[in-house]
């Protein structure tokens, strides 16, 4: 190119413009904007074209590079001649914003032995936890002290989990049994639900969309078995049987189709409606622990809608429940990811292929956790090997690794609006991460021993955590 030409496009201080979504869909006309357009214009513009009422924040990319400053610093002037159309991707903010925890407010002891779940209602009104003393307790998240302390298991609580309505809380112990509560008054619904050989591993609600009432549930567990119960008779309805060693973890994917991952190394994809095995995910060497769906956060609050908690439940809550869904997954689909003790991930798409989009490698350890953030669009997976990484929720590339805890990670919890992280770890104390940054914004110690849980509740007001000192502690600005 001449010295002329250079001179020529340096002189040129516009470039003809697209907005596209995530999904591929063009926004408006073609535009010819300046190059000193920034972010606070494309944002004005952005709004003006899809006619928001209220100012909605956006990010902006152009060849997967955000623009942070203006487009003059985004876009390489040397591949852009006048016939070239840029293509700016927009993707939507959440409105409102979630505040830093930055410390302490509340230690509030009563369980007698390791607190190994905790988990915050859909509705952002309860807190429970689970327990090796085989209770389950819910605390007021006022008065922050417990109001109900339930006792029906004779084992181990491994794990709780709440029905997208809020109405239910289903816990499963190590003696294979699993009790349903109602977090209003602390007592047992229906009779214990007893099928299970060995210990249960994970529990997932049948979505709200799918059915309002909330009554399925599936479990997991260590004879092999995946179960569906019926939550009102207290009965099965369906056993999956197929996996040749422990199940792991289940989840209950948004288009009724249920996902389970085991220690004989693969994944299965079941259909829930009549049991049928749809297709085998392979390409773990080794046990998988953990799996993970972009929808999972809009499946967990189901009606509730965290920028109005006030209001509770909408009117139409079915079908709002079903359009956020579809339109977390419109742009590339429910997507799947597993993590093993092979050290590696694995990014599928598990209703149309049994190949996986991509192989996340990178850990030195086996990796306990993993999670999408709220939009999809941020995957973050924790590991024995005392990191934390984050990749990229559409094509698994990797963005960075955060250090910073000194012993292995145990597991990790995204902010509602998605641009903070908090992870808690075995050198005892929790760290708050900014994804916008990529750094730690604050550390948290407090507890006397390894943090085995940690929750955000879903209205982003607390972060609440448990662990081996047998204490539950909650975390605010």
């Amino acid at each position: 190119m001449s010295e002329m030409e250079v001179e020529e496009k340096e002189e040129r201080k516009r470039i003809l413009c697209r907005f596209k979504s995530e999904a591929g869909e063009e926004l408006g006309e073609m535009m010819d904007l300046p190059l000193e357009c920034g972010l606070e214009e494309l944002t004005l513009i952005c709004n003006a074209i899809l006619q928001n009422e209220e100012r909605t924040p956006f990010l902006f990319f152009i060849n997967d590079v955000e623009i942070t400053q203006d487009l003059k610093s985004t876009v390489d002037l040397s591949t852009i001649n006048t016939e070239n159309v840029v293509d700016i991707v927009y993707q939507q903010q959440a409105i409102f914003r979630v505040r830093p925890v930055t410390r302490c407010t509340s230690s509030m002891p009563g369980h007698a032995e390791a607190v190994i779940s905790v988990s915050f209602s859909p509705d952002g009104k309860h807190l429970a936890s689970g327990s090796g003393d085989t209770t389950v307790r819910f605390w007021d998240l006022h008065t922050q002290n417990p109001y109900y302390s339930c006792h029906g298991h004779r084992n181990w609580v491994l794990c709780i989990s709440w029905s997208p309505n809020s109405k239910k809380l289903a816990s499963a112990c190590k003696n294979g049994q699993i009790i349903i509560w109602d977090p209003d008054t602390g007592t047992q619904l229906g009779k214990t639900m007893i099928g299970h050989k060995q210990w249960v591993t994970s529990l997932s609600w049948e979505p709200y969309h799918k059915n309002p009432e909330c009554r399925l549930l599936a479990s997991s567990s260590k004879d092999g078995d995946v179960r569906i119960w019926d939550t009102n008779l207290c009965q099965t309805v369906r056993i999956l049987s197929g996996h040749t060693k422990s199940v792991t973890v289940v989840k209950w994917g948004g288009s009724g189709l249920l996902y389970t991952a085991s220690q004989d190394r693969t994944v299965r994809v079941w259909r829930t409606s009549d049991g049928v095995l749809c297709r085998v995910l392979e390409g773990h060497a080794h046990w998988v622990n953990t799996l993970a769906l972009s929808s999972d956060y809009i499946l967990k609050i189901g009606p509730f809608d965290p920028a109005n908690f006030t209001k509770g439940a909408t009117v139409n809550s079915q079908q709002f429940a079903e359009e956020r869904y579809n339109n977390v997954i419109k742009a590339y689909g429910e997507r799947l990811v597993s993590g093993s003790d092979d050290f590696t991930l694995f990014l599928w798409d598990p209703e149309h292929d049994k190949k996986p989009r991509a192989r996340l490698t990178g850990h030195q350890q086996l990796v306990n956790d993993v999670k999408f953030s709220p939009d999809g669009r941020i995957l973050a997976s924790a590991s024995f090997d005392k990191s934390i990484k984050l990749w990229d929720g559409k094509s698994g590339q990797f963005i960075c690794t955060l250090r910073g805890h000194v012993q292995a990670v145990y597991m990790i919890a995204f902010s509602v609006d998605s641009r903070l992280m908090v992870s808690g770890s075995a050198d005892s104390t929790l760290k708050l991460w900014n994804l916008r940054t990529k750094k730690l914004e604050f550390d948290l110690p407090g507890h006397g021993d390894e943090v085995y849980a940690v929750d955000w509740s879903t209205n982003g007001a607390m972060v609440a955590s448990g662990g081996k000192d047998k204490v539950l502690k909650l975390w605010q600005n």
